[in-house]
């Protein structure tokens, strides 16, 4: 079909259709217009088939512009990079969040290690290898709060792998609503149990600790993970004194390197001064130097008996534990120990978070390499 200048097409839209006209088949005072175009011009309403059309040819102009190839993806990346996950059985009415096989009906329940936050903790044994395991089970009308934390420590347990970090073995989600984490068993339990039943530990004891400790600490820190509750409740120890950090439940991944870490959570009697107080200390809480803090009081109150800051057989509350961690001074280690433990300790107990040493410089501390079989 074939137009020639006229009024009653705008300028705009002959502009439009230019790009269209074959030289060989239109005189230069024409525009060749597709048959498909020639039934909306042939009507009465000119003008508006004619705004149609310029829609139309916008649209496909677009498109002639769009790159809709793909790339092929790298040789490496045509496969898949870890194994996928089995289907998941009927066994134990569970859906298993692992690659293992063990089902929650492989597990005889021998006995309840502990409660709290809305679970229980029970001491377990594989059927067939009568090996022992903790499972962790969350109960599902939990308070929401309770529920994150758990999901939080799902996240971290399936992101670690190190010697020093307490192992996951299974992750079950139950049907109506149960959570259960399957982890390795610490026949000693934790540090606070330990301190209990065998008293005070020795210089040497407490530098073994320490290093393992401090290794665990040094590795999730460099996967940016910030435990945020290091206390001795929370470290685990098994009959050969291997040393495991545990409750990842208030934890934070810092997924980006100026994520803030300031929220409220943890065990406040560990907690740092400048997460009590952060208008204070300049309202920058840096949460790895605040782990070394908690390390610490922990390490102290290992060697003393008791809490820190508080006199043996005091009760702690809020109000005290608040005055004397912001406006007291860091406690100090009594006379008679070492140098190398005395300095040790200040290097965490700095109340200026920015002169605390990082988990790696303190692995490298004489107190460190002196007791303990690390390469320093």
């Amino acid at each position: 079909m074939e137009v020639g200048p006229s009024s009653v097409y705008p300028t705009a839209f002959l502009q439009l259709l230019q790009p269209a006209v074959p030289h060989s088949r239109a005189p230069s005072s024409h525009l060749y217009i597709s048959p498909s175009f020639a039934p909306f011009l042939q009507t009465p309403n000119k003008i508006k088939n004619i705004s149609k059309i310029e829609k139309s040819m916008a649209v496909v102009r677009q498109r002639r512009q769009l790159n809709l190839r793909l790339p092929l993806p790298e040789v490496s990346e045509r496969c898949p990079r870890f194994p996928l996950p089995l289907p998941p059985t009927a066994a134990g009415n569970a859906t298993a969040n692992n690659t293992g096989t063990i089902a929650l009906s492989d597990l005889d329940k021998l006995q309840v290690l502990g409660h709290g936050n809305g679970g229980t903790v029970y001491k377990v044994r594989h059927k067939r290898t009568e090996k022992l395991f903790a499972l962790k089970v969350v109960h599902g009308d939990t308070d929401p709060i309770v529920r994150r934390q758990v999901f939080r420590e799902m996240e971290i347990l399936r992101r670690t792998d190190s010697p020093y970090i307490v192992q996951c073995h299974g992750i079950y989600e139950k049907p109506y609503g149960d959570i259960a984490i399957l982890m390795e068993y610490m026949d000693y339990g934790a540090l606070d149990t330990l301190l209990k039943k065998t008293g005070t530990f020795s210089e040497s004891e407490l530098a073994q600790v320490t290093s393992q400790i401090l290794k665990g600490l040094s590795y999730l820190h460099a996967h940016k993970i910030i435990h945020r509750d290091i206390k001795p409740s929370n470290l685990l120890v098994n009959k050969t004194m291997q040393v495991k950090i545990s409750d990842f439940g208030v934890s934070k991944i810092m997924c980006r390197t100026l994520d803030a870490c300031n929220s409220y959570v943890g065990t406040c009697a560990y907690m740092s001064p400048e997460r009590f107080d952060p208008d204070t200390y300049g309202g920058n809480y840096n949460g790895y130097a605040g782990d070394i803090w908690s390390l610490g009081l922990t390490l102290l109150e290992l060697y003393l008996g008791h809490f820190p800051f508080l006199q043996p057989g005091q009760r702690p509350d809020w109000a005290t534990l608040m005055c004397a961690i912001c406006f007291g001074d860091p406690p100090s280690v009594p006379d008679g120990v070492s140098d190398e433990f005395r300095s040790f300790i200040e290097c965490c107990l700095q109340k200026d978070s920015s002169k605390r040493w990082s988990a790696s410089q303190l692995l490298t501390h004489p107190f460190v390499c002196k007791h303990s079989r690390c390469d320093c």
